[in-house]
């Protein structure tokens, strides 16, 4: 008899911390076991205790993201909190995962994929470092100028920052022989935390460019504002342009670099480019596709009523023709099935918080803190509270999800002009990525790097905030007197 193939033994462990998942669970049992306060339902109660819980877990990393949110939606479904056939009044289970936002993000980050494939996201980044690359801030802004090209097609700051940027700016770094330590000022310690702001502030120009901001254009719909592709850019725009221009080089005269003349830099990315060879077959109809997106993004609703989500999907099916992308690598990224499934249950649970009212709740009793100031001043404080409460967060949509939407409200019933309220603490939210290395996007690959410690990239981060608060608030709250916002 002929031998068969050993089944392998599966080693049988737990696929969970311990601690941060007893933490969570306290904190919900906590929260539960509180009688169901005055002008609250048993159900707004229950789920959000779960809710809480379910952030508690995130944030203490008890499990990965998608782990943590699949045991949530499965207590939600056990409980009756969210039935799986939603009558009136309820919030079915599994309504997140028809949210066309949920798709959006998903297709986006399918495309990402494309970009770093195919190789022209480099290719992008070293002609503009090969072009203003003879000066250390020509470096900076070179990387600027490519981020803001790749932005909206990559939906993810890591990606941007940390799969393409970042080993251009280790390379420059290394060139001139700055290493971690004594000579970590020489370049790396400019550049990282350069590259970090660049970063954040494209995040925050384009609903596309990162995954967060899709989920706060879905929780600003459950408040009455619609945020299309196109309004999020627009008021953005101006502040975003005059940010670009004003912090790298802020960064830069207050954590300047020893090397200001680096000719070095630009004639090893030409020498790279030449390497790369002329542009592929496969790139000239990625950025053709690319191309195509962007005019569907901006005018597409407007002038051929096609959602963005619809134009995403037009662009992944070229790319799937063509061959540039096949099923099989559609299937097995991974990152962005895991980003759609949590996507989907934490908006599936903040409109289940919203429509069984208590967002309205807890945004009533945030409101009333600062209902009598005038609502500039109001939405000012709530803003700033907002933004610095990041400092206690490890993940952007840990941060949105457990605060945007009662922050929102709160705004609006304080008197902020609804759009002002909801697109304005949405840029905050992805403005305060910057503060920490740990805060998301490619902190922890630029702050990994070694050049700047713990006290360098906090204490530079925190005064470049002032500055970009002062910009997006002050030149982008002009920019929207403008647009007719408030």
């Amino acid at each position: 008899m002929e031998s068969s193939t050993p089944i392998p033994k599966i080693e049988v462990k737990l696929n969970f911390k311990w601690q941060g998942l007893l933490i969570a669970i306290i904190v919900g049992l906590v929260i539960w076991a509180i009688p169901t306060p005055e002008g609250l339902s048993s159900r707004a109660w229950g789920m959000l205790a779960l809710f809480v819980a379910t952030i508690v877990a995130i944030i203490a990393k008890a499990m990965p993201m998608g782990a943590a949110t699949l045991v949530a939606l499965v207590i939600s479904g056990l409980t009756g909190l969210t039935p799986i056939s939603a009558k009136q009044g309820d919030v079915g289970m599994l309504s997140g995962f028809s949210n066309g936002t949920i798709w959006l993000i998903g297709i986006a980050m399918f495309l990402s994929r494309a970009v770093i494939k195919t190789g022209l996201g480099k290719r992008i980044a070293l002609y503009f470092v090969a072009r203003f690359g003879k000066k250390m801030m020509g470096v900076a802004y070179g990387m600027a100028l490519a981020d803001v090209v790749i932005g909206p097609g990559i939906p993810s700051a890591s990606a941007r920052g940390g799969g393409i940027m970042y080993p251009i700016m280790q390379s420059i770094a290394d060139a001139y022989d700055s290493k971690p330590g004594p000579t970590a000022r020489r370049a790396g310690a400019f550049l990282a935390i350069a590259v970090s702001q660049i970063d954040t502030i494209v995040c925050t120009m384009f609903l596309t460019a990162m995954a967060g901001n899709p989920l706060i254009a879905e929780l600003a719909q459950s408040q009455g504002v619609t945020i299309s592709w196109m309004t999020w850019f627009l008021g953005a725009i101006v502040p975003g342009i005059v940010c670009l221009i004003a912090l790298p080089y802020f960064v830069y005269l207050i954590y300047p670099p020893e090397l200001k003349d680096t000719p070095k830099m630009a004639e090893m990315a030409r020498e790279e480019l030449k390497n790369m060879g002329p542009m592929s077959q496969a790139e000239w109809i990625l950025a053709l596709d690319f191309i195509l997106l962007l005019f569907l993004w901006t005018v597409g609703d407007l002038a051929f009523h096609i959602s963005a989500t619809v134009s995403a999907f037009i662009g992944l099916v070229i790319l799937l023709l063509t061959n540039i992308m096949s099923w099989k690598n559609i299937v097995s990224e991974t990152t962005a099935w895991d980003t759609m499934f949590w996507f989907a249950v934490l908006v599936m649970m903040a409109n289940a918080l919203n429509k069984y009212g208590a967002i309205a709740w807890i945004s009533n009793h945030i409101s009333s803190s600062v209902g009598s100031l005038d609502w500039p001043i109001a939405f000012s404080v709530l803003v700033l509270v907002y933004f610095y409460t990041r400092y206690f967060f490890a993940s952007a949509m840990a941060h949105i999800s457990a605060m945007y939407l009662a922050f929102v409200a709160a705004a609006i019933a304080v008197g902020t002009p609804p759009m002002i309220a909801a697109i304005g603490l949405g840029y905050t939210s992805t403005l305060s990525m910057s503060l920490t290395q740990y805060a998301g996007g490619p902190g922890p690959a630029l702050f990994g790097s070694g050049y700047n410690t713990t006290g360098q990239w906090w204490g530079v981060s925190f005064v470049v905030s002032l500055l970009s608060l002062a910009i997006w608030f002050g030149v982008g709250g002009a920019w929207m007197k403008v647009l007719g916002w408030w």
